[in-house]
Parts: C-alpha cells; structure tokens; sequence
C-alpha cells in the first residue's frame, strides 16, 4: 500500500486528493453544497464529502434470472471477506465513494453493502430499478409505468426491501437499437421516479441510438437530462453521439477502463475535453465482480486501475490535474447529487460529517 501511495504522490494525485478530502475526509465544499445531498447506504451526505469516486462499479452479480435469484444461492461472509480487501485496497489510495451498479433481481443486497462500506469506511451508494430482458421479473410486463415508478420511489424514500437502507440513484438498461415497448415503459417509470425523488437515472446503453430514443423519452416525460447518465458510452464508437448526448445535457460515462485499451480510452476522453465536455463526463471501471455461483466468486477484477495506473496515463497525455479532480471528484458527486428539499440532511452533523446510520438499520444474522 505504500508503493501505492507513493506512485500517487509521484502523480500529484494523492497530495492533491489529500488537500481536498482532508486528513479527516472531511470533503470540499463545493457550490451550493449544503443544498443537495447524496444518499448512501449509511446515510445522507453533502455532495462534497463524497470525494475521489469510482462512480460505476459491481460488488456482486448474480445472473441465473429473476425467477431464480435470491439470497440463499450465496454465503454473505464470503462474499464480505472476499471482497473488503478490494474496498480497502482503494481506500488506501484515497477513493472514498463507490457507485455501486448491481440492480435487484441480478445480485443487489443493500445489507452487504452497508456492511462493506462500514467495514471500509467508504460512501457506498446502491440503486434502485430493473434491468433488461431475460433479467426482468414476471411484474415488469404486467405493472404500468406509474406501477414500477411507486415500487422505486419507496426504495429511495422509505429503504430497500424493509432494511431501511435507501437506494441513491436509479439504475436501468436497455436493449440496443430502437428500444422494445417493455424497456419504453422502464425509462417512462425510471424519469418518473427521478421527478418524484430527484434522484438521478443511470441506464445500461452502450448504444447511440438507443440512448437518442430514451433522451427523447424523459423530455416528454419532463426530466431534465442533467439527471440522466448515459452508460456504457464508450461501447458507442460513433462519437458522435457521444458529443450529442453531452450537448443535450446528460452525462456521458466512459465506464470500461482498463489496461486492455487504456489508449483508446484516454483519446475518447481528450475528444470530449476538446470539444468542451469536461463538464458532463464520468469515468470509472465497471469492475469487481463476485459472481455467485462461482468459487468465491471468481475471477474478481480490482477497482485500482483507474487510480493506481489509468490517472497517470492521463496525466502523461497532457490531461491537467484540475480537469482529473474533475472527472473523479467533482462530477460524479454532482451527477449523484439529490436537491434537498427540506434542506437538512439527515445523516449529516452541523459540522459536515458523515454520520453513518448502520446501527440503526435492521441487519441481517450472521450468514444470512
């Protein structure tokens, strides 16, 4: 770990992220800060106490169907032990929040990661919404659009599956191309719910066409696109939409890095800088996964290449360390952000912190 550190101040990075986040990680505060708040799984934070994030990433996945899926297919100590040394890992090179993407019926379990993110000390914000087809419980081709919406809209004000833990953010997918009636009416539902909560809809796209028709979806809808995250955007290799997507306002998510590309990466994110888009682009790694099913889940893929290897590359390319801070530390605390209403965040002390809200959670048995 103290290699680690060490590249990272060589990188200006970990002294940098360490004079915004603090000796305490007490965050930055950022414009209009103690009028939003971003939702964890431990409780409510200001957005600039969210810090260098990791805004796209899977603890566990489950792919046997939504007829199939439930918690007796895994054993939840092991997946917390195997995959805290992860959590730890990043924390040590100073990432404190951690979006993660896993949606019910594919692997969600809002109690381990409430335990995770208490044993890592790190914000950890789950989701709430469907996945696609062959993912979709039998309810999603039955329910209407406002159906779905209620169903969602109680995960985030109320918790999720009566652990009171409450999802951060909304999380879809679509197919590719134009989009089937079933995955219409999830967008229809997923901005209606972002209406209803002000939390922010990320959807599974990868696809320009697609992510064109769900746009047009949520204008009719009346959802501003600022709320929307278009994933999986680098899989799009016309640029083109890319740039239209950042144009229209929603955020573009360049979510695949890895070393394996690390170049193509590193021009598709200097394309969307030049053409001004520094200010609506996400990056993370669409990495982890425990696959249950698998011993110990698997081949389990480390949240450090961003930090550890990706952030100097950038910086070697010409990538200014302001526009870095950016991209993980600013924008995805603003695509996450939820507008306060009552403006007082629960979970948050007069002085800015956190305070986590476990122990009053309902936690699981040991095992269970």
């Amino acid at each position: 770990m103290k290699n680690m550190a060490a590249g990272l101040i060589s990188t200006g990075l970990l002294a940098e992220s360490t004079s915004v986040l603090g000796a305490e990680n007490k965050g930055v505060i950022m414009k209009d800060d103690d009028l939003y708040y971003i939702q964890t799984v431990r409780g409510r934070i200001r957005p600039g106490q969210l810090g260098m994030t990791l805004i796209h990433e899977h603890v566990m996945v489950d792919f046997i169907g939504a007829d199939k899926v439930n918690k007796d297919r895994y054993d939840v100590d092991e997946v917390f032990e195997v995959m805290l040394p992860y959590l730890k890992e990043i924390k040590e090179l100073a990432v404190t929040g951690f979006g993660d993407c896993t949606p019910m019926y594919i692997g969600r379990d809002a109690q381990l990661l409430a335990r995770l993110a208490e044993a890592a000390d790190m914000h950890i914000i789950t989701n709430t919404g469907l996945y696609k087809e062959p993912y979709l419980p039998q309810y999603a081709f039955e329910k209407s659009a406002d159906e779905l919406a209620r169903i969602w809209i109680d995960e985030i004000e109320k918790g999720i599956e009566g652990t009171g833990i409450r999802a951060g953010f909304i999380k879809i997918a679509v197919n590719p191309g134009e989009l089937i009636p079933v995955q219409q009416k999830i967008v229809r539902a997923a901005a209606r719910t972002s209406l209803a909560t002000g939390a922010t809809l990320a959807s599974h796209t990868g696809h320009g066409i697609a992510a064109m028709e769900e746009m047009d979806i949520l204008e009719e809808e009346g959802l501003p696109l600022s709320k929307f995250i278009f994933v999986h955007a680098g899989s799009e290799k016309d640029r083109e939409y890319h740039f239209k997507t950042a144009e229209r306002g929603a955020w573009v998510e360049y979510d695949h890095i890895k070393k394996d590309g690390a170049e193509e990466s590193v021009q598709l994110i200097k394309s969307m800088l030049e053409k001004g888009y520094e200010d609506k682009l996400l990056l993370s790694q669409d990495a982890g996964w425990y696959n249950v099913g698998q011993p110990r889940g698997g081949n389990i893929k480390s949240f450090a290449y961003l930090v550890r290897e990706f952030i100097p590359l950038m910086k070697r390319s010409g990538i200014h360390q302001d526009t870095i801070n950016k991209l993980v530390i600013t924008n995805p605390a603003r695509a996450l952000r939820i507008r306060d209403k009552s403006n007082k965040s629960e979970g948050v002390s007069p002085e800015g912190k956190a305070i986590s809200t476990f122990g009053r959670m309902r936690s699981p048995a040991k095992g269970k």
